[in-house]
């Protein structure tokens, strides 16, 4: 699992949802999360059951409404600023995207309807998708008052949004900046971005969000540059077909996504770290390349005799 297209139309709800939980370190199922919000292949998925599919993983998602179009990107950059990603219907309320950050005028949302589905828009590019015109309410509010004073009506203008608020205290949050969001959608990062979930499972059991107690804990880029040319010599020594710089890749992956959330190891985890990491790396090489017969592990074992029957072969005869 990870950062990855939904699989058919009308799953955009809850994989919006999944995407705002990972931002917020938590790793959850779109198929769990689409069948607690009842997405239904007609009518896709509404505000009301995506929060309660949010309640399940103790987040709240409210509504906050905007009229104008200042007042909504206020809002929106107000949430963002503290932290929380916040969910957007677009297109004519037929599509939901999860807008994580914002700087210098860019926005950065993820679409789970786009490949790649990381993307840096502009405020006028989310502002026309974001804004939704109800001309049904205009007819019946025409309707209402009679021609006379028809012209005097302005058209309903709608800006919804629905951060996705965690109860529990957030040690751990993604900073997917500008940079970061123009990263993954290279063409050669893609697969970073697919197998995120994997990436920060494994790393939550490595690191430990970075916080004021720990004293000389190291970032996992400082964490490689003093060990990682040792890491790579190993693993390519004792598998032998793998190729250096894709190990390497992999390191810097782990490297990436690490940072993104501000994951530290320990001064006093140093030693268990690198263990862990030579074992992950070494698993993705056997699991990439395949691995030989070793130790003559192709072999089938001798049976051994039964231990009574070997004490009778033994003894003597009388």
């Amino acid at each position: 699992m990870g950062l990855y297209r939904q699989p058919n139309d009308f799953t955009c709800g809850p994989y919006a949802l999944k995407h705002a939980l990972t931002v917020l370190g938590v790793l959850a199922d779109p198929a769990q999360l689409t069948k607690l919000a009842r997405t239904h292949w007609w009518s896709g998925t509404d505000e009301v059951r995506l929060a309660r599919a949010a309640r399940a993983h103790a987040c709240d998602m409210p509504l906050i409404e905007a009229t104008e179009e200042r007042l909504a990107r206020k809002a929106l950059v107000k949430q963002l600023t503290e932290g929380y990603p916040t969910l957007l219907c677009v297109d004519a309320w037929e599509h939901w995207i999860t807008v994580v950050h914002h700087a210098s005028g860019k926005f950065v949302i993820l679409d789970s309807r786009e490949e790649p589905v990381v993307a840096v828009v502009t405020w006028k590019e989310l502002e026309a998708r974001w804004r939704y015109e109800d001309h049904e309410q205009l007819a019946e509010l025409r309707a209402m008052v009679g021609k006379r004073l028809a012209h005097t009506l302005e058209l309903p203008v709608y800006y919804d949004l629905h951060p996705v608020r965690p109860r529990f205290r957030r040690d751990l949050r993604a900073r997917f900046s500008v940079q970061r969001a123009r990263f993954l959608r290279r063409p050669e990062h893609r697969d970073l971005g697919s197998c995120w979930d994997d990436y920060l499972a494994d790393l939550m059991e490595i690191c430990r969000p970075r916080s004021p107690l720990h004293v000389g804990a190291l970032s996992m880029g400082e964490l490689l540059r003093r060990h990682g040319e040792l890491l790579l010599d190993r693993v390519v020594y004792w598998h032998g077909a793998v190729e250096r710089d894709d190990v390497k890749r992999v390191a810097r992956n782990l490297e990436f996504v690490a940072d993104t959330y501000g994951l530290v190891v320990p001064a006093a985890s140093t030693r268990r770290a690198l263990t862990d990491l030579a074992i992950l790396l070494s698993l993705w090489s056997a699991a990439r390349e395949g691995v030989q017969p070793l130790y003559a592990s192709d072999q089938k074992r001798r049976r051994r005799k039964p231990r009574a029957a070997r004490k009778k072969s033994t003894r003597k005869k009388k």
